[in-house]
Formats: C-alpha cells, structure tokens, sequence
C-alpha cells in the first residue's frame, strides 16, 4: 500500500526542505508555514522516494527526503504516472493533481547543489481540496483510480 515517507517545509522557494513531524494542510491554501503556500495551482508538491533512488542510483550522495523541495516524499506509487484531476486521500485531507512535473527557467539551488533534478520530470503538484494532518507512514489512496 502507497504511503506518506516524509513531510517537509521550507519558508523559502528553490531550496531543499526541512523534514517536520507532520504537516496541517489548509484547504485551497497548501501546507502551513511553507513557501509555495498560496491560492494556485500547486500548493503541494510530492515526489516519491522512487524517483529520489533513481538520482542515488547516478551516484549522487546525500539525498533525503525534502532535498528536492517536495512537501510530501511518498513510497509505493509512481506519481507522475497520474493523471491530473487524480483526487488522493492522505488520513483524510483531500489533494487534487493539478500539475505533473514543471518547466525549470532557471537551474534552482537544488540543481547547483546537486547536479540534476527529478522534480521537473516525475514530481506532481496539487491543491488541497480538504484540509487535514498529514504524517509519515499514513496510509495513500487514489480516490477515482486515475492513472492506476
């Protein structure tokens, strides 16, 4: 079964974020007291510890949870594999897909840092549709089946 490895929080955009306990995730809002909080389109960003073994595998050291600046690291699931308007489920707050991967313009801290970035490829983006508490190890489910 998909589950949450990791929530993770930054009070600046473009850097790697800080592993936190659990994440409150406020509806049409996005994760309290982070960066990319706000009313858009990608208020959370994911990215599956998946996609973080794949850039380990090139040999690059150090990488964590939050190195990428995904607010939520997942196991279990191939994200960018979703479709977008995809609803998850995560111990009851809502997100829907709203974005897979992004357009970097410019190379942001993370790439100088680390030399490369999944993000842009198999990360995902969302709103929430329902606020809620989310923490490692809780349980992951696709609503609608999109993408599965």
């Amino acid at each position: 079964m998909p589950k949450v490895i990791a929530v993770n929080i930054s009070d600046k955009k473009g850097v790697p974020k800080r592993t936190i306990e659990f994440g409150e995730f406020i509806e049409d809002f996005g994760l309290k007291g982070d960066a990319h909080a706000g009313n858009w389109h990608r208020q959370v960003s994911f990215l599956g510890q998946e996609s973080i073994d794949k850039m380990k595998a090139l040999g690059i050291k150090g990488l964590c949870t939050g190195k990428f600046a995904e607010n939520i690291t997942t196991e279990g699931i191939e994200l960018y594999k979703l479709n977008i308007g995809t609803k998850i489920d995560i111990g009851g707050a809502i997100f829907e897909v709203t974005q897979i991967g992004k357009e970097c313009h410019k190379k942001c801290a993370i790439f100088h840092q680390i030399g490369n970035c999944v993000m842009p490829i198999e990360g995902i983006f969302a709103r929430v549709l329902k606020g809620g508490t989310v923490k490692a190890g809780d349980e992951i489910r696709i609503m609608d089946g999109k993408g599965i």
